[in-house]
């Protein structure tokens, strides 16, 4: 039987030791404070790193080089056959891109890179069940097949604590950003297929928690159904910072959908770099057919 490595970014939120626990690997996305490159939870804490966003230092984010790449799956090659590697949505950065071409041209039929639409909490799912999956004896291709064709089969809603690092990154304008902390205006985001989109507004957090809610639970009744009546899901919720309310949130989700799994982790640095502090997401995505 194939020997096959499971691979995934630090997108993904999984942290160092947690690969190490769950046997998947994980490759440090890099990113850059004051001209400085950093690595998550290997150079830098997220303590440091959060009080360096909020001193308002320049904050970028950069994919992995083509060296460390190579160096990865080498590495990983000499200890398995075939290596299913799942990063964040080609939507979302051009790691995966540059890693399908990467695979093509000079891994063909031992490496298999997985654009699955996922960034995130859904992004780790995806890697836990790719585990399950090569851990039941399925092949590096019918991984990211069976990945592959699921790929639409998550959602993602976001509300934001502040407009004021989505202004820094230029995606919305500094007026646009006062009026809504004047207001205490939330912004409510969704990802759908990996692109991001604006969802709904409202003001304060607990309005945003319902229209959360209500989002997801339009999606499992409407899109899922099937899934949904099948309990064939698994519910997240992501934050950064913000462990309280997702705790509360978690109780909240474990009352409406009893029996069903609702995991909670903190969004990536590299990902709270965009949206900062005091974010809660709630995020759902679908069991494949082949784990039940």
């Amino acid at each position: 039987m194939n020997r096959i490595a499971i691979a995934t970014d630090s997108n993904s939120g999984i942290l160092p030791q947690e690969a190490l626990e769950k046997d998947v690997f994980l490759l440090p996305m890099p990113f850059t404070i004051n001209g400085k490159e950093y690595f998550e939870d290997i150079s830098i804490t997220k303590e440091q790193f959060f009080q360096l966003l909020t001193q308002k230092c320049e904050i970028f984010t950069a994919q992995p080089s083509v060296g460390s790449l190579c160096d990865t799956w080498d590495e990983l090659l000499k200890t398995h056959d075939q290596i299913v590697y799942i990063p964040m949505s080609c939507e979302l950065s051009s790691t995966c891109q540059t890693a399908t071409i990467l695979a093509s041209q000079q891994y063909e039929g031992k490496v298999f890179v997985v654009n699955n639409q996922r960034i995130s909490v859904t992004q780790q799912s995806s890697v836990y069940q790719a585990k399950q999956l090569a851990d039941r004896g399925y092949s590096g291709k019918e991984i990211a097949d069976i990945l592959t064709r699921d790929k639409f089969c998550s959602s993602i809603y976001i509300t934001l604590d502040t407009l004021e690092y989505l202004k820094r990154g230029g995606r919305i304008t500094p007026a646009a950003a006062m009026i809504a902390t004047v207001l205490n205006i939330k912004p409510v985001l969704q990802i759908q297929g990996g692109k991001l989109d604006a969802y709904s507004k409202c003001r304060g957090i607990h309005q945003a928690k319902k229209i959360m809610l209500d989002a997801i639970e339009k999606d499992l009744k409407g899109r899922f159904a099937q899934k949904f009546e099948k309990k064939q899901f698994v519910l997240h919720i992501a934050h950064t910072r913000n462990l309280e309310v997702a705790t509360l949130l978690q109780k909240e989700l474990e009352q409406i959908y009893p029996g069903i799994p609702i995991n909670i982790a903190e969004l990536s640095l590299s990902v709270s770099c965009h949206i900062g502090p005091g974010s809660l997401a709630i995020a759902m995505s679908e069991i494949p057919d082949e784990l039940l």
